[in-house]
């Protein structure tokens, strides 16, 4: 080919030239369209049938099977009661906000009879996110699985496996989920929790009416399978096994991981996790079970989801083999489960920790009362970070950021809280009120952060899973109790710290996270318990653009639904 520009002055040979240029170049990427049609389905589960939001009937929805550097086009079309928008969890949509999903932040709602074509490209990313309705408690129902597969030609870092399951723990109610939250706003009060867990939309067969309500995979002998487990719960973590199995965690939230094996995992909503399984057992049928996760006197839905993982040629006769999961109150297996985690961080997959922090910042969590004279006790619970319940705004956040338009949000939300104090003594009963508004934290283009999440006890610690929009981050440190800036980040892993794109934050501690803000936009931070999130335990970072040609926020596109 290096000849070519000798024959140019020659028509065939130019043309010959320019085919042989298009038939060398490398694969182009391919470009994925979907339907997704949002339907109001009847389902049964637990002896009670009612009407449920879905995609296309189904539940869980539809899997979304892309390869790294395609093109995406999900045409959503609303035909249910309620407004809708869908976010892609953990895709960074980089200066594509637009494409990000979070209703009143980067979108306003789809409306009843309307359509919305999410348009994103997959770059630098493969492995397991979801994606799931983001607005009001829409996501009981409305969620399914994304599947990145690497490039062709790419291999896992880890031994090939004979087969993929995709494996979504959710909650179920019995009664609308809409309507349980209303109750729950009207006194004030959480709502009534869900009424079981469900694997792949199925609670399994130690709940009522669930016989053929039950999740089985069946196996051979001597294979290996990759288990790609979503945690869809709205208010869970969760923690899972399979009885007489060990599992090998070899990726978190799309991001891979250095290898171990473990007995049981821990995954709190809005995280994905890979591991790989070996069929080398007694051939039998094994039970796979999640149940909740919850280290302090709070009442939670404890009932324990189950599926079969069945070998090959086993008839269903045979009683399933139960696992042993951790106690649910068991902070030292979370605890050391999450400390094993590590970016596998090879030349191929680096751990690009900020070694320098431009932008120190540190939220605390906090639940609080709010006067509420129509409510149950004359106040509503709430929560708030540095003291500040986040208020929807009626406007998506990145148009008004977009077009300048005024009065929608203020960029001065605090870098720290507005008093300090002993945040994980003595539960604080107290002087509990929050301040409420729309305050965003505007952050420069390619600055490097560091964010420190702290737990505090106002009214009780707890264990609180923070996800990020637009980015992934490094999870650098994490302790229990107060954060100490003198002291703790000296015991900082700057090295191979796990990547990820939701974290928890551990009851009565802290985790501090880095990240290089380099993609310009409005992107939603937010606890991925929809309690909290309901509650305002909320806010945004307003992130510049650059000065680049590439480094601002795209245009919006045509069809962004109307506010």
């Amino acid at each position: 080919m290096g000849n070519c520009k000798n024959f140019s002055y020659i028509p065939f040979f130019f043309l010959l030239c320019l085919l042989g240029t298009f038939f060398f170049l490398p694969i182009e990427a391919a470009v994925k369209k979907y339907q997704f049609d949002i339907q109001v389905r009847n389902v049964s589960r637990l002896c009670h049938a009612k009407p449920i939001v879905t995609v296309n009937g189904m539940f869980p929805g539809p899997t979304v099977y892309v390869r790294e550097g395609d093109r995406v086009l999900i045409n959503v079309t609303n035909y249910a009661q309620y407004n809708m928008s869908i976010h892609w969890h953990g895709l960074k949509q980089y200066r594509n906000g637009w494409a990000d999903g979070p209703a009143y932040i980067t979108q306003c709602p789809i409306k009843t009879g309307n359509s919305y074509v999410y348009d994103f490209n997959v770059t630098g990313q493969r492995g397991t996110l979801w994606w799931h309705a983001h607005i009001f408690w829409l996501r009981a129902t409305v969620y399914g699985a994304i599947v990145v597969m690497p490039k062709q030609g790419t291999p896992f870092p880890f031994p090939q496996p004979d087969r993929e399951v995709n494996i979504l723990l959710g909650e179920w109610w019995n009664n609308d989920v809409e309507e349980v939250v209303k109750q729950g706003n009207k006194l004030g009060l959480p709502p009534n929790m869900s009424d079981a867990h469900t694997i792949n939309g199925k609670p399994g067969p130690l709940f009522p009416c669930s016989e053929k309500h039950t999740f089985a995979m069946e196996v051979e002998q001597g294979k290996t399978y990759l288990l790609r487990i979503i945690n869809a719960a709205l208010n869970d973590e969760l923690f899972f096994a399979i009885a007489g199995h060990n599992m090998t965690v070899v990726e978190v939230d799309a991001v891979y991981t250095k290898p171990f094996t473990t007995q049981a995992i821990l995954i709190a909503p809005g995280q994905t996790t890979n591991v790989l399984v070996q069929a080398t057992q007694v051939p039998s049928r094994y039970f796979m079970a999640a149940r909740p996760f919850m280290d302090v006197p709070l009442s939670i839905d404890n009932k324990t989801a189950a599926a079969i993982l069945q070998y090959k040629g086993i008839p269903n006769t045979v009683l399933p083999i139960l696992p042993q999961l951790p106690a649910p109150n068991d902070t030292a297996f979370a605890l050391s489960y999450n400390g094993k985690l590590r970016s596998l961080n090879s030349p191929r997959f680096p751990a690009n920790v900020p070694l320098k922090v431009d932008r120190h910042l540190f939220y605390t969590i906090g639940l609080g009362m709010n006067p509420c004279p129509t409510c149950l006790n004359g106040t509503r619970l709430t929560a708030s970070l540095n003291n500040i319940t986040f208020v929807m705004p009626q406007t998506g956040l990145l148009q008004a950021h977009y077009f300048n338009i005024k009065g929608v949000f203020t960029t001065d939300f605090p870098d720290r809280p507005p008093t300090s104090f002993n945040y994980t003594g003595a539960p604080l009963t107290a002087n509990l009120g929050t301040t409420l508004a729309t305050r965003l934290s505007r952050i420069a283009f390619n600055s490097t952060v560091e964010l420190v999440l702290q737990d505090t006890n106002l009214l009780t610690v707890e264990s609180h899973p923070f996800h990020l929009h637009g980015y992934n981050f490094f999870v650098v440190g994490t302790g229990v109790g107060n954060f100490d800036p003198s002291k703790d980040p000296a015991k900082f892993n700057l090295v191979d710290p796990p990547e990820r794109n939701t974290v928890g934050v551990p009851t009565g501690g802290w985790t501090a996270i880095r990240f290089r803000a380099d993609n310009p936009g409005v992107w939603f931070m937010h606890c991925h318990l929809e309690l909290h999130t309901s509650w305002g335990l909320k806010t945004a970072f307003v992130v510049e653009n650059g000065k680049g040609a590439d480094q601002s926020i795209l245009p919006p596109p045509k069809d962004l639904p109307p506010c």
